[in-house]
């Protein structure tokens, strides 16, 4: 039986068992994520002449016409080209076969006392820096954050400001210091739904605040997939992602990452 094994910092890391995919399958029929007051996914026959794609109307075969915004329709993984007025491509980014990934679990809380988006209100509850630090320990490239509470209904959610967890720029800051390059997160964005300066976003990225270009930002290979959930059984520790992101020419694409757990050699 073959096995899958990542050298990584001087440490051998050894998959085991079968992968969690992390993702959030994407029902074009049925109750699907949403946020930033964005359409819903969906899917209609293709038409073309006399020939239409359904089989349940009397086409010879089944193709459909699918219509969703990566950034806002599902688990997506997205790039420094989110803000950039050059066009960046996501699918050049994230190349490695695997990555040694650890998964947190953090509770976010009102009022933490840290840097926060302008936009911030006394009720927000903020991914601190304070629970990230004691949780990272030597971070590895990849960092899945699961936030308490974990209800399943994330996979269904309509995400509202003022109820949908974000980031401060001080726990972002810890993991550029850290060196966390791709970064996975179960809410829809790291910063404020309405927050225009996506503070965060340029903080993970090394943007500088009101920068368009892409010569500015400090760590142009960095991703972030937002929109995953990591269910209960997938607890926190070591594993090795696995980020499949589809092959759009696009600062952001639909991405179902998977977590094999691991065992060091």
């Amino acid at each position: 039986m073959s096995k899958i094994v990542l050298h990584h910092n001087g440490q051998d890391f050894a998959a085991s068992g079968t992968p969690a995919d992390i993702s959030i399958p994407l029902r074009f029929d049925g109750p699907q994520p949403g946020f930033f007051g964005a359409e819903s996914a969906s899917a209609r026959p293709m038409h073309a002449g006399d020939f239409i794609g359904d089989t349940r109307l009397g086409g010879s075969c089944n193709a459909d016409h699918v219509d969703f915004i990566p950034h806002c329709n599902g688990t997506h993984t997205e790039c420094v080209g989110h803000l950039t007025t050059e066009r960046v491509a996501v699918n050049t980014l994230a190349t490695a076969p695997l990555y040694v990934a650890a998964v947190v679990t953090v509770e976010p809380v009102q009022n933490p006392g840290e840097t926060a988006t302008l936009h911030a209100h006394k009720p927000d509850r903020l991914i601190t820096r304070a629970a990230l630090e004691p949780l990272l320990g030597d971070a590895p490239d990849a960092l899945v954050i699961r936030t308490l509470p974990n209800d399943s209904d994330k996979r269904e959610r309509e995400w509202r400001s003022g109820s949908t967890p974000y980031f401060s720029i001080d726990a972002m800051d810890l993991l550029v210091e850290r060196g966390v390059q791709h970064l996975l997160v179960d809410t829809p964005s790291v910063d404020r739904l309405d927050d225009d300066r996506l503070a965060a976003h340029r903080a993970f990225w090394g943007l500088p605040p009101g920068s368009r270009s892409i010569e500015n930002a400090s760590r142009p290979q960095a991703t972030i997939t937002e929109l995953v959930f990591v269910p209960d059984e997938v607890v926190d520790g070591l594993y090795l992602l696995d980020l499949q992101i589809a092959p759009f020419v696009s600062d952001a694409a639909p991405s179902r990452p998977l977590l094999h757990r691991v065992s060091r050699d």
